[in-house]
């Protein structure tokens, strides 16, 4: 055997390691980046005998102008005919996101939704080293990060008539339910405001004509209302998902995990971006604190920073959540 005859079989198992990666990273940029899909669950959280409210749930759409097939794909959703949407955050990736997010979001003017920001709805992204996320959460220096327009976002999700639920709480009545909503700022920049919310909530019951008292005018007593309470984060970090518990939220909307975004087929998500557990990085699941308990969904959101264009076992998504009458 000559001297280079046994390095030959390493070199061609590097070789083909190397082949591996690439095409796995060009199927994760060029394909499963686009394929977007729209995820469908039922929660049994409406009192019984109300009747269905179909929610789509959209997060992380990362919009930067040039996505045209992502306006496309979030425009048709608008067929689906929700009764309301829930936007949990990071909508921008570009200082011109915005006219992504018009071409995308219109064709919901009208429909009620709510909304909560992400970092990435103030500050944009930079290119960073992708494996500093397996260290931790990421970390964000808005010194050196661009800052984006997130007051024109804001003004333009409300001009669609969303609830702006940062740090905040509102009330809708849908479909014969009343919905009470609260939500806090992005947890993972430490903009959320958790101990805000007890004051809001008290502040939107008081104001509530239906509360004022327990009869009508003529000592008839009201009738019950089918009432509901959700709680909208961007990051579902597990302080912020125990506090919406205690508060009495039954029913939890998130984003911000893109779930794992790079993914290991029968192992699921590598890394969640937050403290919540790998478990729960994306999809339906129960959120248990203190002997209570909420439904809780994480969506695994729409895009992906455009210096991180990359899927892989783990599909861009929206969610079509229908709450339905417990038995």
């Amino acid at each position: 055997m000559t001297r280079g005859s046994g390095l030959r079989p390493v070199g061609v198992a590097l070789a083909t390691l190397a082949g591996a990666g690439a095409a796995a990273f060009a199927y994760g940029s060029l394909i499963e980046r686009r394929a977007f899909t729209l995820r469908e669950v039922s929660v049994p959280v409406l009192p019984a005998g109300s009747q269905p409210i179909r929610v789509l749930h959209l997060s992380d759409l990362h919009m930067a102008p040039w996505q045209s097939d992502k306006q496309a794909w979030v425009r048709s959703l608008a067929r689906l005919q929700p009764d309301l949407v829930v936007d949990t955050g990071d909508n921008l990736s570009h200082e011109n996101g915005i006219e992504g997010i018009r071409a995308a979001l219109d064709a919901f003017r009208g429909v009620p939704g709510v909304f909560v920001h992400g970092s990435n709805d103030y500050f944009g992204p930079q290119l960073k080293n992708p494996l500093k996320y397996f260290v931790g959460p990421s970390k964000r220096s808005s010194s050196s990060a661009p800052r984006l327009d997130d007051a024109a976002l804001t003004a333009y999700l409300r001009d669609l008539g969303w609830l702006d639920l940062n740090n905040a709480a509102g009330a809708l009545d849908i479909r014969g339910t009343h919905l009470e909503l609260f939500g806090v700022n992005d947890p993972h920049i430490r903009y959320d405001r958790v101990e805000a919310i007890p004051g809001a909530l008290d502040e939107l019951r008081e104001n509530d004509p239906y509360a004022d008292d327990a009869t009508w005018l003529d000592d008839t007593p009201r009738p019950e209302r089918p009432t509901v309470t959700i709680g909208v984060v961007h990051a579902p970090y597990r302080r912020v998902l125990d506090a919406f518990v205690t508060y009495g939220a039954e029913m939890i909307f998130a984003g911000h995990t893109h779930g794992g975004q790079v993914c290991v087929p029968g192992f699921g998500a590598l890394v969640t971006n937050c403290d919540i557990p790998r478990s729960q990085v994306k999809g339906l699941s129960i959120w248990r604190h203190a002997f209570r308990s909420a439904y809780l969904n994480v969506s695994a959101g729409l895009g992906t920073s455009i210096y991180a264009p990359v899927r892989f076992a783990c599909r861009p998504e929206a969610t079509l959540v229908t709450l339905t009458a417990s038995e």
